[in-house]
């Protein structure tokens, strides 16, 4: 009897446990699945840190000064006068004969730059227009941050005001964005006013550029720079916002977009920096001339990439040669742009021709006054001259490109946030939509620009607003 028993007995106990072992084990590698789901779509961000870059250590206690201060761009006799005695005393090297801009700045142009500098160009005017826009100052990370903030006069019923904090690049400043304002918080006047969009604008000074205290510290990055602005628009009031920017303005947003995604609403750029490479971008460069579709790149991109060793290594090299020193010792070559301004405005004003057009290496002029005025232009150098920020602007390469870019913490972070780019057709590289998106993994807008190159915002500021407000139109529908 015990014999039928204690079978049975075993065969009830045994159903009972796997009654509840089996639930258990399902609900085990069903969570465990879940979390690998999961885990598979968390947005990787950027650690956001803290910082320090004021002189000397940071004071133990005490908070920091978090006011906002108007602040005034001012002159004297004293800088002008200075500023003529050493325009007066430059000294020239003839240029050699036929070489146009293809060996640097032209110095029988420059020469004529520098009769207009002394003797027509108007700093204290100048002053006046830098001062036309609101002008604040606020101590970040033991700081001082300067920045321009731009409301909007007239509010149409129904439209929404959205923030745009703007960042400019080197050897740029936040007057590159002077004609782009207008258009942007004001789009009604300008024949703009097909949507509803309208922006409070706000464009800071990097840090080391312009009005912006330069770091005492070293390390001072592209991270860093986005941790400071978005201390600076929490500061402002602002919880979420767009963002836009060109040269070092787009790392620095596309890292401000990786660190706080539930902050940016949209990230706006006319410059991509897609580092990244690897097995399948070398196949995509192999293929894509003779099969671009394969690849998932369009005719035009094939006209702006290749040939490509000619369009993406040689005409980069020969650009790109100032990076190298500023990359590794930017206060050697600091310091005589700092103390002549004819050396200043010649190392700057290059840029501005060949970074706009890449034919305008073959004009005597570096056809600089068919794109800006010389009052646009020496007034930009004017904010590296009067601020003595042209080392410290220069130092940001170092601090940036010293370090193997595999290994930065945002290279291993995606941008999950809608993006928008505006391609433009003389920008140094072009980025095709299909690489760009390795790293943009929500490209909501690419347009190619009709024209324009580098210094989009200055150079073609309708073009650049236009796209803008499309951007952020598609991205409000989401």
């Amino acid at each position: 009897m015990w014999q039928e028993i204690l079978p049975n007995t075993w065969s009830f106990e045994y159903s009972q446990k796997n009654a509840v072992l089996v639930p258990v084990a399902v609900l085990g590698v069903g969570g465990m699945l879940v979390y690998w789901l999961r885990s598979r779509h968390k947005i990787k961000t950027i650690e956001m840190g803290d910082g320090w870059w004021g002189s000397g250590e940071r004071p133990l206690k005490g908070k920091e000064d978090e006011s906002i201060r108007p602040f005034k761009i001012e002159t004297s006799d004293k800088e002008i006068e200075d500023l003529h005695c050493r325009l007066e005393q430059a000294r020239y090297t003839p240029p050699l004969e036929g070489a146009a801009f293809h060996y640097g700045f032209n110095s029988s142009y420059l020469r004529k730059v520098v009769a207009y500098w002394r003797n027509q160009f108007d700093w204290r005017k100048q002053v006046e227009v830098l001062n036309k826009y609101p002008h604040f100052q606020t101590t970040i990370e033991g700081i001082d941050i300067h920045f321009i903030h731009v409301k909007p006069s007239y509010i149409p019923h129904g439209r929404a005001v959205q923030p745009l904090l703007m960042v400019h690049g080197w050897p740029g400043s936040f007057y590159e964005f002077y004609k782009i304002i207008p258009l942007l918080t004001e789009p009604a006047k300008h024949d703009l006013n097909e949507g509803d969009v309208v922006f409070e604008v706000i464009c800071p000074s990097i840090p080391g550029y312009g009005f912006s205290e330069a770091p005492h510290q070293k390390g001072f990055d592209t991270i860093a720079t986005a941790r400071i602005f978005h201390k600076l628009m929490n500061r402002l009031g602002f919880k979420e916002y767009y963002l836009q920017g060109g040269d070092w303005g787009s790392r620095i947003t596309t890292n401000m977009a990786q660190m706080l995604p539930q902050s940016v609403k949209g990230l706006h750029l006319n410059f991509v920096f897609v580092s990244r490479q690897g097995l399948r971008r070398m196949i995509s460069v192999m293929l894509g001339a003779y099969v671009p579709w394969l690849v998932g790149l369009t005719r035009e991109d094939v006209r702006r990439t290749y040939p490509f060793i000619q369009k993406n290594i040689y005409e980069l090299l020969r650009e790109s040669g100032y990076l190298h020193i500023q990359a590794t010792k930017p206060d050697t070559a600091g310091c005589g742009l700092n103390d002549s301004p004819v050396g200043l405005a010649a190392y700057i004003l290059e840029k501005f021709s060949t970074w706009t057009d890449k034919s305008f290496l073959h004009k005597d002029d570096g056809g600089l006054e068919s794109k800006y005025s010389l009052d646009e232009l020496l007034t930009n150098v004017m904010i590296y001259w009067v601020t003595s920020s042209i080392v410290s602007s220069m130092r940001f390469y170092k601090e940036n490109i010293s370090k193997d870019p595999g290994l930065t913490a945002d290279a291993r972070v995606g941008v999950d946030v809608p993006t928008g780019i505006a391609a433009f057709p003389q920008e140094l590289v072009h980025t095709p939509r299909a690489w760009a998106k390795e790293i943009f993994k929500n490209i909501i807008t690419y347009s190619y620009m009709p024209r324009g190159g580098h210094f989009a915002a200055f150079e073609e500021p309708k073009l650049l607003a236009q796209d803008i407000m499309r951007f952020v139109r598609k991205v409000e529908q989401l």
